[in-house]
């Protein structure tokens, strides 16, 4: 059974299915899934993180109208898949997308000041 919750701006289904494997949390069109075991063992820090990591996500879904950033999601995770050989977390973890939101994920202030297509820009 799933229960939802509007926590800051994000609406949260917490559940026992999704994200699958280790994740805590993931987001689907805006929509915030948090699995049920991580959600009552996290710290009020901890949580605001990942709301803030999923919220950089969905501003990044706006820009692309949706259907572009899974589309380029898929596509820059299947190409570091094969320059990773295989490594999926290295993988996952070299999307543009997932960079910005981790490196901002913690400043509660970053979408207030956001530029446009952020992930686009090169790391330093």
């Amino acid at each position: 059974m799933a229960f939802i919750r509007r926590i800051d701006r994000s609406i949260v289904v917490v559940n026992s299915i999704l994200p699958l494997g280790h994740f805590t949390a993931m987001n689907l069109l805006g929509i915030v899934f948090y699995r049920r075991r991580a959600f009552g063992q996290t710290t009020p820090k901890h949580l605001q993180e990942v709301l803030n990591h999923e919220a950089i996500h969905t501003h990044q879904m706006r820009e692309l109208a949706y259907i572009g950033f899974y589309l380029l999601y898929t596509a820059e995770f299947l190409w570091r898949l094969f320059q990773f050989k295989g490594r999926w977390m290295q993988a996952y973890r070299a999307i543009r997308f997932e960079q910005e939101a981790y490196t901002h994920q913690a400043d509660r202030h970053y979408l207030s000041r956001r530029r446009l297509f952020a992930w686009h820009r090169r790391r330093s």
